[in-house]
């Protein structure tokens, strides 16, 4: 047998089967909005009766629950333990979520590998939202890494893949004026509202806004450039003092809504949180009131249900014929956005394929050290003299130096070139090296499962 390292010998510090990211995603185009409450409403830990192998596989998990999508991102070992993952995943879900109709888990969406940085780049910057720039999502990703991080089950790459997501989503923020779309699409609604009532203005017209979130916050803002000051906020959260004061607004309670709605010349939906208001309760709410009412309902499980507008004098308008209407300018920071999450998805790649062989470069390193110890071991046992191994020793690390800086370069040429296999195949088999897969430093080894995550509503 060789006295050099070699397959006898395995080397630490790189993964022999390069791990992949899996991403599973619901949202509210592909599963209704009462499966996805469903979806985030269960626990999210791992079952024990998951198969050990596949649980073996999952090196993290950071799952983003919200209204309007539920997506669970994993690394897994390999692209060979994708599929054994999925099923594990789809267990635990039919397992924590009660019964699921049988086209729910199939009718998730299923990225590997570089798609799932593009589909969350996108998802942060809010180019895959109901609204198109909504702000909301950025900081509900960032809570999931959080929380993620605070169970102990976000490994190293998803950590700098969600980090990547969020400065993404600011880049964006800061170049283009995609964040205005969602503000586009409520003025667009009031212009709607406006152009059926008698008022050329709000000025002299009663508001009611449903809701404490980011839309809520843009509408009271479009309402006031339209110069309506007799605004009313409600929220079944009981969010509503603190969100109203500090914009100027007057806070509801849930006994002051029905002679608020019924005083109101418009009304914006903006929570989906809760039972619908439907017409028999609208049209109680409204008895004895001559004015006209347009009801802006933008919410995605709406607070209105659409028989209220059978009723006389009440326009219903929604987030569907709103956006068929929203200025054509905001397709052009859509596909300045998109080119830039492309941009930062292909950037995040590379950055992934310098770390894969930058530890291929750490185990050829370790070789030629291991060799050269050798060496001197063997200069040391035949001379004894310190004087002269420590020449020797000189010498030699000189020599290692000049026979690593070629590969090192060009192991980093054919990482940004895609062709990192190649390297690390040629040091396999010139060197007999077995590398063997190690765990991420920043990764539990003992993976506990899903974060308890929570829906942010307004």
């Amino acid at each position: 047998m060789s006295e050099y390292p070699g397959s006898a010998s395995p080397l630490p510090g790189f993964q022999a089967r390069e791990p992949v990211l899996l991403a599973l995603v619901a949202t509210h185009r592909n599963t209704g909005l009462e499966i996805l409450a469903r979806l985030r409403a269960g626990p999210t830990h791992l079952a024990s009766s998951v198969d050990a192998a596949a649980r073996a596989a999952i090196r993290g998990t950071v799952v983003l629950a919200t209204c309007n999508r539920f997506e669970i991102y994993c690394e897994v070992a390999s692209a060979q333990d994708t599929d054994a993952v999925f099923s594990a995943l789809a267990a635990h879900i039919r397992e924590h979520s009660g019964p699921l109709p049988s086209d729910v888990l199939p009718s998730f969406v299923r990225h590997t590998g570089p798609a799932v940085a593009e589909h969350l780049f996108a998802v942060a910057a809010g180019l895959d939202s109901a609204v198109a720039g909504e702000r909301e999502i950025a900081g509900q990703v960032r809570r999931a890494l959080i929380q993620a991080q605070a169970a102990g089950t976000a490994c190293g790459t998803l950590v700098r893949l969600f980090q990547a997501a969020s400065r993404t989503a600011k880049d964006i923020c800061a170049r283009t004026d995609l964040g205005g779309a969602g503000r586009s699409i409520i003025a667009v609604a009031i212009e709607r509202a406006i152009s059926g009532s008698r008022h050329a203005d709000l000025s002299a017209a009663s508001a009611v806004v449903m809701g404490t979130g980011a839309y809520a916050g843009c509408t009271i803002a479009a309402l006031k450039a339209r110069r309506c000051s007799n605004i009313s906020v409600y929220s079944r959260s009981g969010r509503a003092e603190e969100f109203a004061a500090a914009r100027g607004a007057r806070a509801l309670t849930r006994a002051d809504l029905p002679a608020a709605i019924g005083g109101a010349d418009v009304v914006v939906g903006c929570s989906g949180a809760g039972p619908r208001i439907d017409a028999a309760a609208l049209e109680e709410f409204r008895a004895g009131a001559p004015r006209r009412l347009a009801i802006i309902d933008l919410a995605l499980d709406h607070d209105f249900d659409p028989d209220v507008r059978t009723l006389p004098e009440v326009e219903l308008i929604t987030l569907d014929s709103v956006r068929l209407a929203a200025p054509r300018e905001e397709a052009e920071q859509f596909m300045l956005a998109s080119d830039m999450v492309r941009q930062a998805a292909r950037c995040f790649e590379e950055q992934q394929k310098l770390r894969a062989v930058d530890a291929a470069v750490v185990a050829l390193r370790g070789y030629i050290q291991q060799v050269l110890a050798l060496e001197m071991s063997r200069v040391r046992d035949r001379h004894g003299c310190t004087a002269t191994a420590e020449e020797v020793q000189f010498a030699l690390r000189r020599m290692v130096r000049q026979l690593l800086h070629v590969p090192s370069v060009r192991a980093r040429e054919l990482a940004a070139a895609g062709r990192q296999d190649q390297y690390i195949e040629a040091l396999e088999v010139l060197f007999g090296l077995s590398l063997q897969p190690v765990a991420d430093e920043s990764s539990d080894p003992h993976l506990p499962g899903f974060p308890e995550t929570s829906a942010q509503t307004g």
